[in-house]
């Protein structure tokens, strides 16, 4: 929920807004999938009363589906973040049937592919500066299912007298993260070759520990 939202419904057809009927799930969706571009376009301190107008609805319809906007944020947040992540992640990052290499490479893809996009990288960056609960939530639900286990697998497979620590976890995501950083929130140019440079960042992390390809 975001910290010290509690933005409140304004009477039915108070902004004028006409709307056409939907069944109740449809309109629901459509609120939410429009407040996913709304906030990643203005950040989460826009108002409800402007998406109604975007959506063409009263501000009270949206409440009707959402209590507040504080409920509407987290409802973006399960759909933008949580609702993103594969349940079967953790498991694959485990098994150790298969090299560390390959399962980082599987999960970086497919990671990546997830969070490099406009929406994902805006949303994440305002809710931070927002100083919204949004960001520390996900974060600490990526670390306790993604890269704590990530860490368990680092320490096992080290052959160097250097100690994984989470530091390290850390600095590998944030610098694949970068990668969409730069094309959504500063605007450069992505990498030509994305999944390179996320290749290249793993083999330097894996080196660091003297892990290797078939480890």
């Amino acid at each position: 929920m975001m910290d010290g939202q509690t933005e409140k419904p304004a009477r039915d057809g108070e902004d004028g807004a006409t709307r056409k009927r939907l069944p109740p799930a449809e309109r629901r969706q459509q609120i939410l999938d429009e407040a996913v571009r709304f906030f990643a376009e203005v950040g989460l301190e826009g108002k409800t009363r402007d998406l109604a107008r975007r959506l063409g609805v009263t501000q009270s319809l949206i409440f009707n589906y959402f209590a507040t906007k504080d409920d509407l944020i987290d409802a973006v947040y399960e759909k933008v973040y949580i609702g993103r992540l594969s349940p079967d992640w953790p498991e694959r990052l485990t098994d150790r049937s298969v090299p560390l290499r390959k399962r980082l490479l599987a999960f970086y893809s497919e990671y990546s592919a997830l969070i490099f996009e406009r929406e994902w990288m805006r949303i994440f960056m305002f809710s931070g500066l927002a100083g919204a609960s949004l960001n520390r939530r996900y974060l600490k639900h990526l670390g306790d299912v993604i890269l704590s286990p990530l860490l368990a697998e680092t320490e096992v497979l080290a052959r160097t007298d250097k100690s994984p620590k989470m530091e390290d976890v850390w600095n590998l995501h944030g610098g694949i993260v970068y990668i969409g950083i730069r094309q959504h929130i500063y605007r450069m140019p992505e990498p030509a070759e994305p999944q390179e440079e996320i290749a290249r960042a793993i083999d330097k992390y894996l080196q660091f520990f003297d892990i290797g390809t078939d480890d």
